[in-house]
This record gives structure tokens, sequence and C-alpha cells, in this order.
């Protein structure tokens, strides 16, 4: 549409009987609804067009980045560029008897081609990030805090063209004044500037990937971190809930990530069982010779008890007194005989630290501590693992006449055999 099309529109219907002014309206008018149908009829082909080309080229491509850019509607947004460069170009022809409204109408298609150009920044990002998760290197990556730095940028890019669109001024201006109101922005975004910060910093340090086990007990996560972006890191627990951490909180506070034992070789044990020391004693030749009937410390009984032997007799040990001299004690008997039992169990890592320890005697016993690590680094199975050496460890105790420490239950229990008697009643 040219000068003269509108001019010849206006003259005929001047030529029909109406007056200038109304004639010129009622031009104007025409001509705007002719532009606006012939943009939405070329938008609506255009968009058809787009969307079988697109659609039948995704589905011969061997690459998946074509189908998520068809299924963040980038085709779509594509077809509104020349329509609305079709607007842009002639609609405000249909105005130029009316300066005022030809104005507002290029700054309205100016602020529509900026929303247009943030919308497909959008798309296409959003298409980038679903591409680089199908990638099992990027999985682990926190692809929606970097995506959200890069919207951000864009957004704050097309706010300030927009704020130049509508105020006829330049940006740089804008920036002058944005300087004194500085304090009350970094205020405002507070939240988003720590967040964009710790993203950076998480991501530099690779503190914490998506699918790494953490907990953190401040927020009461523990489990799986499923999603981290600019502001938040979602952890689905392992009773199925989500918790929601703020990420700046993973570098001002303190959690435990647990990638570190899922990449080594085992999964650490460290349980102790609190053993009654008035159940701790000497061992008698009796005592020795009934324990060498468990077959994985016959040979240690053997080895160690004439090693003991030999030292005696050659330093003249008097063993009327079972104090005298050196002793095999039941407790000591049983640590190594759950140190072997240990080293011979299938489930247990034999390359990582393995070892039965006693710690310091408190007021419920003496502690023995098992410290090894589980082959099966799996929850379930590594729970299964633990259980079952207890289990055999606790049936055990008897065997070298060892108690476990319990807290009384009974009446009878709290009476001191041999010092009280229970009183019927009189």
């Amino acid at each position: 549409m040219n000068n003269g099309l509108r001019r010849l529109l206006y003259e005929y219907l001047i030529q029909s009987g109406l007056e200038a002014n109304t004639a010129a309206y009622l031009n104007a008018l025409i001509l705007f609804v002719g532009i606006i149908l012939v943009a939405l009829v070329m938008d609506y082909f255009l968009w058809k067009l787009l969307r079988f080309l697109s659609v039948r080229f995704a589905r011969q491509s061997k690459t998946n980045f074509d189908n998520f850019l068809v299924f963040n509607k980038v085709p779509r947004l594509v077809a509104h560029i020349i329509p609305l460069w079709l607007l842009y170009r002639y609609l405000p022809l249909a105005f130029l008897d009316f300066e005022n409204t030809e104005g507002i109408i290029l700054k309205a298609i100016e602020i529509l081609t900026i929303i247009l150009v943030l919308l497909l920044i959008r798309s296409l990002l959003r298409s980038i990030k679903d591409y680089l998760k199908t990638l099992p290197h990027m999985k682990d990556k926190p692809l929606d805090s970097y995506i959200q730095v890069f919207m951000i940028f864009a957004w704050i890019g097309g706010l300030l063209t927009l704020f130049a669109v509508l105020t006829d001024t330049t940006i740089w201006k804008f920036f002058t004044a944005l300087g004194a109101a500085s304090a009350v922005i970094l205020l405002i975004f507070k939240d988003t500037i720590l967040g964009l910060v710790a993203s950076i910093q998480v991501s530099i340090n690779d503190m914490v990937r998506i699918g790494d086990w953490i907990t953190f007990e401040k927020f009461g996560a523990d489990g799986n971190v499923t999603e981290i972006s600019l502001a938040t890191v979602k952890v689905q627990n392992f009773d199925k809930t989500i918790t929601t951490i703020p990420t700046y909180s993973l570098i001002s506070d303190s959690f435990k990530n647990w990638r570190g034992m899922e990449a080594s070789g085992g999964r650490r044990i460290k349980r102790a069982l609190l053993i009654k020391q008035k159940s701790i004693r000497f061992l008698t030749s009796e005592n020795i010779e009934t324990l060498k009937s468990i077959q994985i410390i016959s040979k240690y009984l053997e080895t160690r008890n004439a090693n003991i032997e030999t030292y005696n007799k050659e330093h003249d040990i008097n063993k009327q007194l079972a104090i005298n001299g050196r002793n095999l004690t039941n407790l000591g008997v049983f640590r190594k005989y759950v140190e072997t039992y240990l080293k011979n169990h299938s489930a247990i890592n034999q390359t990582m630290t393995l070892m039965t320890r006693q710690l310091p005697p408190t007021p419920q016993g003496i502690p023995l501590e098992i410290y090894a690590f589980s082959s099966d680094k799996r929850w379930e199975n590594y729970e299964y693992i633990m259980a079952d050496i207890f289990d055999h460890l606790l049936a055990a105790l008897p065997y070298f006449e060892l108690e476990v420490f319990e807290l009384p239950t009974s009446f009878n229990d709290v009476l001191d055999k041999g010092n009280f008697k229970k009183q019927g009643p009189q």
C-alpha cells in the first residue's frame, strides 16, 4: 500500500458525499481494519506453513533439538515476525492525517516487537535447556540456573528498551537515574542477587549436582536433588515429600553431600555394641578349649594360647591367680571373632578400612565399635547388610559369656542378685 492508494480511498469517500472529517476518519478505519486482517491472514498461513515444515523436518532429522524447538513453540513465534513487520511498515500510513495517533501506533508496534523478541529468546533458551538435559554429561548440571541468568539479562535489556521507547529517551539517561536508586534496587532484588552469586559458586565449585543425595538438617532435607534454579534447590526426600532450599544457603550453611560415598567403593558401617562391663573376664583353659570349636577363630586361639603359655613358663608366672602374666579375655577373643567374621563376609568391601575397636567406657558399658564399608551402597541393601551383621553378633555374644547392656525393664532387674531378696506381701 502506498500514499496514492490511501488518498484514492479518501477521495472516493468524498465523492460519495461524506464530509472531509468523516471521510478522513472512515478512511483511516477502513485502512486500519484492512491492514490488520491482511496481517492476521498472513500470520495464520505462515504459522501453518512453518508448523508443517518444522514437524516434517523434526521427524526426519537425527537430533532431538528441533523437536524441542517445536515443543516450545519457536516456529509459532517466528511466524509473527513478518506480519509484525507488515504492521510496522504500513499501519502508520493509515493515520498520516492523525499525527498523535500515528505516534501511538508506532510505539505500540515497537512494544509488541520487544515482547515478541523476549518470548522468542525465552523459547530458544528453554529448547536449549531441554536438549542439554538429554545429554548424559549434562544431566547433573544446574542448567535451570544458567537459563534463568540469561533470561534475567534479557528481561533487563527488554525493560530498558521499553522504557526508552515509552519515554523517548536513551538508555544511558535511564542508567544515570538508576544510579541514584541503586540502594533500593539492591534491597528489592537481594534474593535474586544472592541466588545468582550462589548458583555461580555452586556450579564452579561443583558443590551440588542434580541427582546428588544431600542431607540439610537445618531445612529438614534428606534426599535427592531434583532441580537447581536461581533462587531455590528442590530436594525430593525419601518419604517422597519435597523440600525447597534457598540456593544461597548452600554456600552460607553446612550440609552433607553423599556423592563421595556413592562414588567410592562402599558405604560406611559405623555402629557399636554396648558390652556390660561385669560380663568381661579372663578365660580359663576350659573356656579356651570350648571356644576352639568356633571354626573361624580356632587357629587363632591355638596359636595365641600357645604363645601366651610359652611366655608365662619362660617368665615363671604364678598362674594360681588369673591376673598374673598374660591372659586371654572373652572380650578380646570376641573382638578377634568379629574382625575375622567381617573379613569373611561377602558383603563387606575388603579393600577399604575394616576394624573392630574398643571405645572408652561409658555409664552404659564398653562400646565395641565396628568400622567397615558395605560393597552395596543402595540404601535398602545397606540397611539389610548392617542388620544381618549385628543380628549375628548379638546372637554370638552368649558363646563368649558376654552380655549387652540394657536399661532395667522390671523390678527383678533392679535388684542386685545375692544382696537383695524379693519381699512378698506381709
